[in-house]
């Protein structure tokens, strides 16, 4: 009960604050990340580790650099185009800004953190009222891909356009 309470505690202050920091999850690759190691921590050690990181990287108050998508290397990360090779890994970003879900019809354009620009193809209308919401974005079959608000059983299908 007492591990619970503590990772309740530790989820709250990661959403007080992660209009100013970016986790591990979001800040690197699904390879990065295995490669790493970090797939082996518990939901608590890696909560903490983010939490550490956060508090040594960002001052209060402090502005938060935020590297151009270019300087990240994500015009490299082919992931999500038509003729992209290489595997198919898991996504995972945050929608820049307010986001207050999708329509049914295709053509809603969705800018990530990432740099990465995705467009909705088709699924049944999503409707929430988030800023920078947690999203997760995976291939599915025959090249499509998915992607899902953290936290939310939606998903709709996307088609990577920048």
């Amino acid at each position: 009960m007492r591990q619970i309470a503590l990772l309740c505690c530790l989820l709250l202050m990661s959403v007080a604050q992660a209009k100013d920091f970016s986790s591990l999850e979001e800040r690197m690759s699904e390879r990065e990340f295995k490669a790493a190691g970090l797939d082996k921590l518990s939901a608590e050690e890696l909560a903490a580790l983010n939490a550490w990181l956060r508090d040594r990287s960002v001052a209060p108050g402090a502005a938060v650099a935020v590297t151009p998508p270019m300087a990240q290397g994500v015009d490299a990360d082919r992931r999500g185009f038509p003729a992209a090779t290489g595997p198919e890994e898991v996504i995972r970003s945050h929608i820049v800004g307010r986001f207050e879900g999708w329509r049914s019809a295709a053509g809603q354009k969705l800018r990530l953190a990432n740099g990465q620009v995705w467009e909705t193809q088709s699924g049944r209308a999503f409707s929430v009222k988030l800023d920078d919401p947690a999203v997760t974005i995976e291939p599915g079959f025959l090249g499509n891909w998915y992607l899902r608000v953290d936290g939310y059983n939606a998903r709709i299908s996307v088609r990577r356009v920048q």
